[in-house]
């Protein structure tokens, strides 16, 4: 992802791919995926719901710069299964997704790149079946202020259209706040001109 650049690709409800070759069967599930603590669970349901499938072979991607990925073959030829299922995520450019591919051996063997075929062709049927959405790359800040810079905060949240996560008028009045990464320049310049405001960056998402 380049300087500039503050969307990325994924998806929001898991999908369901199959591939079969030479009695072989290959069935795909896409996850959206967004921490690696998922995946013990994932792979457990999977084992649950295919308790006598050869492998359970997978790959994922997170973090919206793309930078985080992990694979695994399963007992598969090293370089068959994963690398396959990664570089189908690579080549349509998603993130925060998990895709694992269980197999049933149909008693014939695929060859190296059989494999490859095959868990590619699973990961992209899941895929093709897959709504992908674009989401923007959003910073969360944290703002404190006088309660007479109420309305001037208010106004800012409403004309930017920014998501309000959390809002405390009591004593000291406080709020925390997600914006585009793109569009966090414009309006925190507006924020910061007024007296008093003091502006705090929490975390990305």
């Amino acid at each position: 992802m380049n300087l500039f650049e503050d969307t990325y690709k994924t998806i929001d409800v898991p999908s369901e791919g199959l591939f079969k070759d030479k009695g072989s069967k290959f069935i795909a599930y896409a996850y959206p995926f967004e921490q690696m603590e998922e995946l013990k669970n994932r792979l457990a349901e999977a084992k649950t719901i295919h308790p006598k499938a050869r492998h359970h072979c997978w790959a994922y991607r997170l973090s919206t710069d793309r930078a985080i990925f992990r694979l695994n073959d399963d007992g598969e030829p090293s370089g068959t299964a994963g690398r396959p299922i990664l570089n189908t995520l690579l080549s349509h450019d998603l993130t925060n997704i998990l895709v694992i591919v269980v197999r049933y051996f149909g008693g014939t063997l695929l060859g190296v790149p059989g494999l490859i075929n095959a868990y590619k062709s699973a990961t992209q049927d899941a895929l093709d079946q897959a709504i992908i959405v674009e989401k923007t790359v959003n910073d969360v800040y944290s703002i404190n202020f006088d309660y007479l810079q109420m309305n001037a905060i208010m106004r800012i949240m409403k004309e930017d259209q920014l998501n309000v996560l959390t809002q405390d008028f009591s004593t000291d009045c406080s709020l925390t706040f997600e914006i585009r990464q793109s569009q966090a320049n414009l309006t925190l310049n507006k924020i910061q001109s007024l007296d008093g405001v003091k502006v705090k960056y929490l975390r990305k998402v």
